[in-house]
């Protein structure tokens, strides 16, 4: 089994970075599932620099926010493809209860997923915007509580591709870690996606992270007995709830990710984590930060024997993102394990 194989960055071992505790109690142990390799080494090395209060980089606690892009960068985006579009196929092609109220616009932007997954047809030409307006529509009508609760029951399904994993548990188990390292250093992150905010915040949930630090995709929200009324004219009542309406307000990747950031955080990270050209937007606009050290991160899906990856695109990505001052993180090289050493890579299976 390939779980059972490690990579290291030179040799095959891995690192570990410990943090006394306030009691006087045993050191906590930190990155027990990567391997020794220079991203973490400068990531680790960035982190003791700026908590550093002799340092002259040092950063207070209330300047140190960290951003994360979520699809790939530590959930799983290939099983086979992102979660949001696995969940609009199965929304519209295979949901009983929806299928046959889907409008042709957001039925063709399905099947464009569904041959995309099973045939190799390419996507159409900006399907992000495609897939964003689709999905608005599809989504149209649930109150937040049915639509997290629906994200979450499609997340609970097994992952395609996989033994031993439900695409709700996908995570990349080392990259949690970082989220750990990060809390116990005083950093505060956040989760910058192009998917939906609330399914965000529905897969997240089991993180622990609060939905105030979670930044997504975006449609207009409305009252339950609002009708046409604008919402500057009208008084929502204590037994309303809020309902997802059909209009997009803001696919959130590239620059609109910087936008987003601005507008909700109101602070320059200092920290940034991704793993896709979505995501150097939001990169530069943390190095741009000029009063602070900064660092941005890139994640490279190198790994096609324990995933579902395509290693050489991925070492192209590898290039580029040096080039741009991007720290590289291989999935292959670095992490000991992606899902954990119960799961295993399987063929994509469609009935």
């Amino acid at each position: 089994m390939m779980l059972a194989v490690f990579f290291a960055c030179g040799a095959c071992v891995f690192t570990s970075c410990s943090k006394d505790d306030s009691d006087g109690s045993a050191k906590k142990e930190y990155f027990q599932l990567w391997n020794k390799c220079a991203a973490l080494d400068s990531l680790q090395a960035y982190v003791e620099d700026v908590t550093n209060p002799q340092s002259p980089n040092y950063i207070s606690e209330e300047d140190r926010i960290a951003t994360f892009d979520m699809d790939g960068t530590f959930l799983a985006e290939l099983y086979p493809s992102y979660f949001e579009y696995n969940l609009l196929e199965y929304r519209v092609l295979d949901d009983a209860s929806y299928r046959d109220k889907a409008p042709e616009d957001v039925r063709e932007a399905a099947q464009n997923i569904r041959d995309f997954v099973r045939q190799g047809t390419p996507l159409p030409d900006h399907f992000d915007m495609i897939h964003a307006r689709a999905a608005a529509k599809a989504y149209s009508g649930m109150t937040l509580a049915e639509y997290h609760a629906y994200v979450q029951a499609y997340a609970a399904k097994p992952a395609n591709g996989f033994i031993g994993m439900s695409y709700g548990q996908g995570f990349y188990k080392p990259m949690l870690e970082v989220f750990d390292y990060l809390k116990d250093n005083g950093f505060t992150y956040y989760v910058v996606s192009g998917t939906d905010r609330f399914a965000c915040r529905a897969l997240v949930e089991p993180l622990g992270i609060a939905p105030n630090r979670v930044i997504g995709m975006d449609v207009k929200l409305m009252s339950s007995s609002q009708g046409d009324e604008a919402g500057v004219n009208y008084t929502m009542g204590r037994e309303e709830d809020l309902v997802r309406t059909d209009e997009l307000i803001i696919k959130n990747i590239k620059t609109n990710k910087v936008f987003q950031i601005s507008q909700e955080i109101g602070k320059i990270p200092v920290l940034s984590f991704g793993n896709s050209t979505g995501d150097c937007a939001m990169h530069n606009y943390c190095l741009s930060n000029t009063k602070y050290r900064t660092a941005a991160f890139m994640l490279i899906a190198d790994d096609d024997e324990r995933d579902h990856a395509n290693r050489d695109k991925a070492l192209e990505l590898a290039k580029k993102w040096r080039e741009a001052g991007y720290h590289v993180i291989s999935m292959r090289d670095d992490f000991r394990t992606i899902y954990g050493p119960d799961v295993v890579k399987t063929d994509f299976v469609f009935k």
